[in-house]
């Protein structure tokens, strides 16, 4: 390649970084006057800043496993704020520890979802052909399958533990997540930055992970949202059934499948849980909504 041919693509380089700068601070700015959109920010960030703290405030051993039966079925009360459960366990201490299984185990899902996801949907747009249409009809195929209904199998067939729940529901999402991928790779992938690398002689690998899928974030990121808030709901309901976290491990689900035979004299023990997960769910569902708003306007109504 000619020097003034480098050079072109090194300008045209610089243009566009340029010009992502500019575009992350306008959809930041976007982002922070929608206030329901902020709101579900600021409410996620308080949840993992809460669940992630508790080992400087709470005995888990103590107060979310050990059973003591003489304070079994106490109403809420100044000792034990949300009350306690049939074996005695504060149930305050079992929701906040719960909610970091939940919340780890979402994003661990994203994790895998995201790795698996990028790199099939980068693939097959950046190829395209038959890789493209090889790989996406057996995306398609998976697809067909509710996601729930995938990770229940998956869990049947490998057992119930926490590596193998993360398993599952990571690979349950990875269809998904690999077409939007695809969609948003597409939609750059004759970019004149894009052209400019390949005429520098810059491999494949380089242009989709350093060049095509940094600048394919923004689809990918509302998707990271419903993802999690997603796998939140699927791990109470795999839980609640018995396929999840098994007790006396806390976790929102088999917290609220505890709670059913006790409903009718003892709501509150489903109320907490409950509550727990309309909020982590309803907070990256804001957030995600409020992300798609900023990043294509046109969308908002």
């Amino acid at each position: 390649m000619t020097d003034e041919g480098l050079s072109v693509a090194v300008a045209a380089e610089k243009i566009h970084l340029y010009r992502k700068k500019s575009q992350i601070r306008t959809v930041w700015l976007r982002l922070k006057k929608n206030r329901m959109a902020m709101f579900g920010f600021v409410l996620f960030s308080a949840m993992m800043a809460l669940v992630l703290s508790a080992d400087l405030y709470m005995d888990y051993e103590e107060e979310a496993i050990a059973q003591n039966l003489s304070i079994r079925f106490q109403a809420p009360s100044k000792d034990h704020l949300l009350g306690t459960d049939q074996y005695g366990r504060d149930l305050l201490t079992r929701v906040i520890y719960g909610g970091r299984i939940s919340l780890f185990v979402g994003l661990a899902t994203i994790c895998i979802s995201l790795t698996a996801g990028s790199l099939i949907g980068a693939t097959a747009a950046y190829y395209g052909g038959k890789t493209d249409d090889i790989l996406m009809r057996i995306m398609d195929v998976f697809l067909a399958i509710p996601n729930t209904l995938m990770a229940i199998t998956l869990v049947a067939a490998l057992g119930t533990s926490l590596v193998n729940l993360i398993l599952a529901m990571g690979l349950s999402q990875i269809p998904r997540m690999s077409r939007i991928v695809r969609s948003s790779v597409l939609s750059i992938i004759g970019q004149e930055y894009i052209e400019a690398a390949r005429a520098c002689g810059t491999g494949d690998g380089r242009i989709i992970f350093r060049h095509i899928l940094p600048n394919a974030m923004g689809p990918i990121l509302v998707q990271v949202t419903q993802t999690v808030a997603r796998s939140v709901i699927t791990i109470a309901s795999l839980s609640f059934i018995g396929l999840g976290i098994s007790e006396p491990t806390p976790e929102w689900g088999s917290m609220l499948s505890e709670a059913k035979s006790q409903l009718r004299y003892h709501p509150y023990l489903a109320v907490a849980p409950g509550v727990a997960i309309v909020m982590a769910v309803m907070s990256l569902t804001l957030l995600g909504d409020g992300l798609r708003d900023a990043l294509d306007p046109r969308l908002k109504n």
